[in-house]
């Protein structure tokens, strides 16, 4: 990467989602977003970077995708000091309402960014949401996966709300399949969820199977790819060249949000699958084509999971570099 330039990148990020602590046992640790920090504030992106401070998404916002007796029910046990909601996966702390908030309107800032940099004809890379809590797995009334509020489900809501973006697609690259958006969107026709993941059968949360395709109006709006495990980058490439792309092709989205999880590593043991860090270079590359060719460049990338802390960085640094690198 280091002989090429690139396009400004656009990352939101708050110091104050490193104050979310769940533990020293806990996998989802706030050393997951230092040590992308550090790889890219010192990696050759760096010179590309602008970081814009996000604003807590706003309970507006958060109804348009959870219930409200699950937000109060989350507020009500951070402020009694519980130690978890719903399983004991999901550590509270004292600040864990005040993040998980911060969180889901990173993913707003990057659409009012987005937008307001394309209707000025300023060229970008699609912006990145360096967030956690991780999102894709909470659903409207409960917590899950060390997940609170569905930030690219808000995301989504978000951008069809304010700039009438009507058809979106959602693409989530995480090991996990996210149990969360595709209940949120199972009968919608207008958002169409595609994942990519590790087979159910082997892995959290247990769903995610090829014939889950929506409901109703939504019938054929959610697209599930479960890989075996050991899925490598060959496979990964022909799944997004020969099925992914053409359901794009037809959607003919208006914008494109990408649930961007780094725990099918090879390195991460949070997964069985074996992807490389060139896999995600190569995932950016397919990422960058949908959005210029089929959405007019309008795409977010918000963080999902990821737990290796010696891969995680340079992975999302791989990732962002495809993005943003300049054609010739």
């Amino acid at each position: 990467m280091n002989r090429h330039e690139f396009l400004p990148i656009s990352i939101v990020f708050s110091e104050r989602f490193l104050e979310h602590d769940p533990g020293k046992d806990h996998p989802e640790l706030p050393a997951r977003i230092s040590t992308v920090l550090d790889v890219l504030k010192e990696g050759p992106l760096a010179k590309a970077i602008t970081f814009y401070e996000p604003v807590p998404c706003t309970w507006e916002d958060m109804l348009m995708v959870h219930q409200e007796e699950y937000l109060f029910r989350f507020e009500e046990r951070v402020l009694k000091g519980r130690q978890f909601l719903d399983h004991p996966d999901n550590r509270l702390s004292y600040s864990i309402y005040q993040v998980a908030m911060l969180a889901a309107g990173a993913g707003i800032k990057a659409i009012d960014l987005l937008e307001a940099q394309i209707s000025n004809r300023i060229k970008i890379a699609p912006p990145f949401c360096l967030v956690r809590p991780p999102g894709h797995h909470a659903d409207p009334t409960h917590a899950l996966g060390f997940c609170f509020l569905n930030n690219a489900a808000i995301a989504a809501r978000y951008w069809q709300k304010r700039y009438g973006r009507k058809k979106i697609i959602i693409f989530d690259f995480d090991a996990h399949h996210g149990n969360g958006i595709q209940d949120t969107f199972y009968q919608d026709p207008d958002v169409y969820y595609i994942s990519i993941h590790e087979d159910p059968i082997l892995s959290f949360p247990g769903t995610g199977f090829r014939e889950e395709t929506g409901e109703g109006a939504g019938k054929g709006r959610n697209l599930n790819i479960p890989l075996m495990a050991g899925g490598i980058e060959k496979e990964i490439i022909k799944i997004l060249d020969q099925e992914i792309t053409p359901e794009i092709e037809t959607f003919a989205p208006d914008a494109m949000i990408i649930a961007a999880g780094f725990d099918a590593h090879r390195m991460d043991d949070m997964s069985g699958l074996q992807f490389r860090t060139s896999t995600y270079g190569r995932i950016g590359q397919y990422i960058r084509i949908w959005s210029e060719q089929y959405c007019s460049a309008r795409t977010i990338s918000i963080l999902e999971g990821g737990y290796s802390l010696e891969v995680l960085g340079p992975s999302v640094e791989r990732y962002l570099g495809a993005l943003s690198i300049k054609l010739d």
